[in-house]
């Protein structure tokens, strides 16, 4: 039926239903459930949510339930057991840690244990691909297509999705023109779009550099703070303007604009990192506190740019041996690591140490 939204276009459509706070539906060989995001709940859904019966549980990463000192005994998540005369209040400060050192004691916390845990995880990823907080209420139950058909919820039949929520989803040129820059004239931006629905991803292409030969490149993560605001908390934005200055001076060279902020968690999460970090914590440390890794980017983008756009070797600018690995893994070779070394400031000298002590970063 063409009509009919893909499997791809159904977990664009569950991303948006869940950044609203509206319930999605879940079903696999029979077993179903609803899951709503903890970050948006609010009282009358949860009500709603009790009246379908079962024990309704709160799925958060393993990161997160490290910081709660709550069993994870499904290796990379926990499931918490919701108390019965637990409100939406409850559920945000499990899942979020803004006042983790203010009220540190939130249980004890009720880990279930055994069973399949497939439909959590499925959340998790779900919650975390929307830029949410990665905390997921999750209520088993027995008819997932009735019940979607009754509330008119969005429907994912996760055999079928699976494999596409782990996947690098195609980008596809959308549109060039040239750009005269302040770093060279002879410039030019090519916008792409991801089959799955996603945020678009850019490429600047300094001068005309040839496809037979090693091009200079950065791939560059997104970074409103540092390359907008001027940030002195990081070291993004004398990066940008300093990989752009050694293309035009060269002549030629290509940068991938990522939109991945913050490491791929978004910028409210990365706020809430920051905040975080107001209180004592690496950065590593806050992104675990809020359930995340500590780098949720997927290089695989930036490997299917570089071969999108007719690349297969770079001289890659970075000081993160991460990305050297995974476009080698990716079928990009890096001929060569070139330094970037720019950026350091007071503010931002922690931060340099944690990305250098446990990110592996030269620096």
């Amino acid at each position: 039926m063409p009509l009919q939204p893909s499997t791809i276009e159904g977990l664009n459509r569950a991303r948006a239903d869940l950044r609203m706070g509206v319930p999605v539906v879940l079903g696999s060989r029979g077993r179903g459930a609803v899951i709503i995001a903890a970050e948006v709940l609010d009282a009358p859904r949860l009500a709603e949510l009790r009246l379908l019966g079962g024990e309704l549980v709160l799925a958060i990463t393993a990161h997160r339930a490290t910081t709660l000192k709550a069993r994870a005994y499904d290796g990379d998540l926990a499931r918490i057991r919701i108390p019965l005369d637990a409100g939406p209040q409850w559920i945000r400060a499990v899942a979020d840690p803004a006042d983790d050192l203010r009220r540190p004691l939130k249980g004890p916390l009720r880990s279930q244990r055994g069973g399949e845990v497939a439909m959590h995880r499925a959340a998790l990823t779900l919650v975390k691909s929307a830029q949410l907080l990665p905390a997921s209420v999750v209520l088993e139950v027995s008819d997932p297509a009735a019940l979607s058909a009754e509330h008119n919820l969005t429907r994912i039949d996760l055999d079928a999705a699976e494999p596409e929520l782990y996947r690098a989803s195609p980008l596809h040129p959308v549109i060039s023109a040239r750009l005269p820059m302040a770093a060279s004239e002879a410039g030019r931006v090519h916008v792409f779009r991801p089959e799955d629905g996603g945020v678009e991803h850019y490429a600047i292409e300094i001068g005309q550099p040839p496809r037979d030969a090693p091009v200079l490149a950065r791939l560059h993560s997104a970074c409103f703070t540092g390359d907008v605001l001027g940030s002195l908390k990081c070291d993004c934005g004398p990066q940008l303007r300093a990989a752009l200055a050694q293309m035009g001076a060269e002549g030629a060279g290509v940068l991938l604009y990522l939109n991945q902020e913050g490491r791929g968690i978004g910028l409210a999460n990365k706020m809430r990192a920051y905040s975080l970090q107001d209180q004592g914590f690496d950065t590593v440390e806050a992104n675990h506190r809020l359930g995340f890794e500590d780098d949720e980017r997927d290089f695989r983008i930036g490997s299917g740019l570089l071969k999108r756009m007719g690349f297969a070797s770079v001289r890659l600018l970075t000081n993160n041996p991460a990305k050297v690995r995974m476009l080698e893994a990716n079928g990009i070779a890096v001929v060569e690591r070139v330094p970037l070394k720019v950026g350091a400031t007071a503010q931002n000298e922690g931060y340099l140490a944690t990305k250098a002590a446990k990110s592996g970063h030269l620096l």
